[in-house]
């Protein structure tokens, strides 16, 4: 799928099954989702462009020492669910400024209907990750492209754990231009909108509600 990209990391691959258990507990569920947010991470920021400074380390002088170019990071998560990718980027990339859009599925129409949105200022020139577990119907993904789309950012990435081959050609019709990183795409989803075989409700099983 051009755009796409599938990150089939061994150690990504086994916290993902262990996330789709049905017994893995509310912390464990957590903690997993942390670690792969935080391996996925390296994948997604891999072509960060760089620049050199000149820095003293305790023996010498070193005259080109890479650095990031550029204006920080902007991690945008999609309440509520995209809060556990948040924390695991964060551990490695504590700079990054945070964005929240707060986004439901109307159970009936499977639309997604806007509730909440706070970015940082001044996104113009800066990169921007949109992050959000689940890429099921699609609907979501795009109305949070389409929101941070208009505050400018130079360029845009999507991020989640699991999506659905549906969802990811709805996404690309819309915004082809938006790269997609994601863990695995599973096979359908159900009239529910929920992918199959999946791993449930991320929310749900994030802070233990139903």
């Amino acid at each position: 799928m051009k755009n796409v990209t599938v990150v089939h990391h061994p150690l990504i691959q086994h916290k993902l099954t262990q996330m789709r258990k049905k017994g893995t507990s509310t912390a464990k569920f957590r903690a997993l989702l942390q670690e792969i947010s935080l391996l996925l991470a390296y994948e997604i920021t891999r072509d960060f462009p760089l620049t050199y400074e000149s820095i003293e380390t305790p023996l010498e002088t070193m005259e080109r020492a890479p650095v990031l170019e550029g204006k920080k990071l902007v991690l945008v998560g999609i309440m509520r669910a995209g809060e556990g990718i948040l924390d695991g980027m964060l551990q490695i990339i504590p700079s990054a400024r945070v964005g929240h859009v707060g986004l439901y599925r109307d159970p009936t129409t499977l639309a997604a209907v806007e509730y909440y949105c706070k970015l940082p200022r001044q996104m113009e020139g800066r990169s921007a990750i949109i992050v959000d577990p689940m890429l099921a119907t699609g609907h979501t993904a795009i109305a949070a492209i389409t929101r941070v789309k208009q505050s400018r950012p130079k360029n845009l990435k999507f991020v989640c754990i699991l999506a659905s081959r549906r969802g990811i050609q709805t996404v690309m019709e819309e915004h082809p231009d938006v790269p997609i990183f994601t863990a695995a795409v599973d096979r359908e989803l159900d009239e529910q909108g929920y992918i199959l075989p999946g791993i449930g409700d991320v929310g749900d099983r994030m802070f233990g509600t139903k």
